[in-house]
């Protein structure tokens, strides 16, 4: 029965410690968050930038492709690598129980 009491006792502080630690004060106003171009010249770096301040929809497109790309190149290296080190994963046998 103790232990049940603790557990109800911090499932309320979890509850209400949010509460208690919030500051006081007037709601802040909202924050925009845009990256800082000024010190990008040119390049892909400042278009990247650019795009991510103008289009932010564009920006997680590219952010996606870029990904699926870098990963299947990595995959694709590291297939070789594990080839030349003798581990062939192309012909493994799955056994189901």
């Amino acid at each position: 029965m103790k232990i049940m009491a603790l557990f109800a006792a911090l499932a309320g502080l979890d509850v209400l410690l949010p509460r208690l630690v919030m500051a006081g004060g007037k709601k802040a106003s909202e924050l925009v968050v845009v990256a800082d171009t000024r010190v990008l010249d040119s390049g892909i770096m400042k278009y990247f930038a650019n795009l991510y301040n103008e289009n932010i929809m564009l920006f997680a497109v590219w952010a996606v492709v870029l990904t699926a790309v870098l990963g299947c190149v990595l995959g694709w290296i590291m297939d070789k690598v594990m080839t030349q080190t003798g581990l062939d994963l192309t012909s493994r046998k799955i056994v189901e129980h």
